[in-house]
């Protein structure tokens, strides 16, 4: 089991940045590929980014490629996502997710343990 808590949402204006953080409990964290995925209102679940279990391949969703990245520390079993020039359409509540399959997937079906999300709101 693996219970997963971010934090480091918030309200900026666009062009800022943000740092989330998603703090799991749980032995076999350095095991799991982890990614974060977000939801604005009235639409679906999206993809964000992922990491393996040993943070050696990340992947990005084209809208916020070169603007996150995301980064793990096995040791303080955290997952963070540092999002810069961040933008309106950026506004979305994020989810951090843990998956067994260690590489990190794309599909959130993939993932097998879900946080209940920080909200992230960027002013025009």
């Amino acid at each position: 089991q693996v219970q997963l808590v971010e934090s480091g949402g918030g309200l900026v204006q666009a062009g800022g940045s943000l740092r989330l953080s998603c703090a799991a409990s749980g032995r076999t964290f350095s095991s799991y590929g982890m990614g974060w995925f977000r939801q604005a209102p009235g639409k679906e679940r999206e993809f964000v980014a992922a990491i393996s279990w040993s943070g050696g391949s990340t992947y990005y969703a084209d809208s916020v490629k070169g603007r996150f990245t995301i980064s793990r520390d096995n040791a303080k079993n955290t997952v963070y996502l540092r999002m810069n020039s961040l933008k309106p359409e950026d506004t979305a509540v994020y989810y951090c997710a843990a998956a067994r399959a260690g590489w990190g997937p794309r599909n959130g079906y993939d993932y097998d343990y879900w946080g209940q999300g920080t909200q992230v709101t960027v002013s025009s």
